[in-house]
């Protein structure tokens, strides 16, 4: 915005100094370049006033075009950035965020006119700016200051973008080849609440806990890549994604899987999916820590999925070197039918667990923050059975929100001297009150508890 504003008023000057009369510093040095063996310093050689000479500029030369150009371009590029439009127009985001390869076009050659031109070192030797100012009317003259001669510097911003865009290439071959391997679609589950979970196999992929991928459906769109994240274990023998039908693209998805049809797919009848990834996150650093909060919100469980699924893996397979001691676990939704695909994960860890008889290993909080009339009559009628109505564990399902100022006293009570690790999936008002929340329960003294916030927003 500055270097825009500062040019205006540059263009606007530079035009006006041309149309001046003569007798003042400006009008002379503007007519420098009109005679034979004089280099000029004022861009603008036309005798157009303003605003014409301003938008002949703007519209006619190399740097005023790519100027406006890559104005427009920059400025689309940050309002379709904005929450709202990524949320409700993903596409718009997409499609429109795709302007930076014009914007780069445009910075790289927008100095090629040499616009901005400043004295030259043999000049200044022989003109002396600060003394032959006053005598400007006699530049030239015998005895006088010679007339001073100017260049443009030459275009620069090539230097600084030539080596991030060769790696930005190569990054581009690289994933555009990887994206290119096969992947097979194994199983396609549908899960209430509008989720359906693909599992896929593909040659040579690996994956940390609580990583995510980008998915593209050719029958869907052969452009869009969309980012899901991981919800298998490192363990498996697969790799799997939970997508909420909640836009047109996976609408689309949902119905180029047969999820919309009541009769069996056959394996060759799915679509074609490329992958690319996987990449890291926040989640992945989970197995640093003996003790953790894991905190998702909705739709935001999908990476604990994994990393709960992972965990129990390892503490099946060599619960001894296993560095993690303590998950605690809360999942928060505002309806009921949320629950419903995750609740089976944890209705299986919850068996598993009493079965080892190491029910303590994870403790987890689901709290409802949203319900009716109705459904809370239902809830009381049912409260005092063995299993939750809702979720159908042990574990009753809480209702609100909950107190953390409390959770983290408790925890940071019963672990005092750890270093505890937070990780959040979830909305950013969340993340503000989780942070704020590990700052004023962490201590001072290093030999004391501290909380060590992670986040994912979306």
């Amino acid at each position: 915005a500055i270097h825009t504003i500062a040019h205006l008023f540059n263009v606007e000057w530079s035009v006006q100094a041309r149309v001046e009369e003569e007798g003042t510093l400006a009008a002379v040095l503007s007519r420098l370049g009109d005679n034979p063996d004089e280099s000029y310093v004022n861009f603008f050689r036309k005798t157009i006033g303003n605003p014409v000479g301003g938008l002949y500029v703007a519209f006619t030369y190399l740097a005023g075009l790519t100027g406006v150009i890559i104005t427009l371009a920059l400025i689309l590029i940050i309002t379709s950035s904005t929450k709202t439009i990524r949320r409700s127009y993903f596409e718009v985001f997409w499609y429109t965020h795709h302007l930076f390869v014009i914007f780069f076009i445009g910075l790289v050659i927008h100095g090629a006119g040499r616009i901005v031109r400043g004295q030259t070192d043999k000049s200044l030797d022989e003109h002396n700016p600060e003394i032959c100012y006053k005598n400007f009317t006699h530049w030239g003259e015998k005895g006088a200051c010679p007339i001073p001669q100017f260049s443009g510097n030459p275009p620069m911003t090539w230097k600084w973008v030539v080596g991030p865009m060769f790696l930005y290439l190569c990054e581009r071959l690289v994933r555009f080849w990887r994206s290119q391997q096969k992947v097979v679609i194994t199983k396609v589950v549908i899960h209430p609440f509008k989720t359906i979970e693909l599992q896929m196999m593909k040659k040579g992929f690996k994956m940390e806990v609580g990583q995510y991928i980008f998915v593209k459906c050719p029958a869907v769109s052969k452009l869009e890549w969309h980012p899901f994240t991981l919800t298998s274990a490192p363990e498996e023998d697969y790799f799997s994604i939970h997508v909420r039908i909640v836009g047109d693209w996976t609408e689309g998805l949902f119905n180029a899987c047969g999820c919309d049809k009541q009769e069996f797919q056959e394996a060759w009848k799915l679509p074609k999916i490329a992958v690319d990834g996987p990449f890291g996150t926040a989640s992945e650093d989970v197995f640093r820590y003996e003790t953790v909060m894991l905190v998702g919100a909705g739709i935001g469980v999908t990476p604990f999925a994994s990393v709960l699924k992972s965990v129990w893996y390892k503490y099946c397979h060599d619960a001894t070197n296993l560095k993690l001691k303590k998950i605690y676990f809360y999942w928060l939704c505002r309806d009921t039918h949320a629950f419903e695909w995750f609740a089976d994960l944890l209705q299986s860890l919850e068996a598993q667990m009493q079965e080892r008889n190491n029910a303590d290993f994870l403790s987890y909080n689901i709290y409802l923050t949203g319900w009716d009339e109705s459904q809370a009559t239902h809830f009381a009628v049912h409260h005092e059975e063995e299993k939750d109505v809702i979720t159908g564990l042990k574990q009753k399902t809480l209702y609100g929100r909950p107190n953390w100022e409390n959770e983290f006293k408790t925890i940071a009570g019963q672990h005092p001297g750890s270093r505890i690790g937070v990780f959040l999936c979830g909305p950013e008002g969340l993340a503000d009150t989780l942070n704020k929340q590990s700052i004023s329960n962490s201590e001072a003294d290093p030999r004391g508890v501290h909380f060590i916030f992670n986040k994912e927003n979306f």
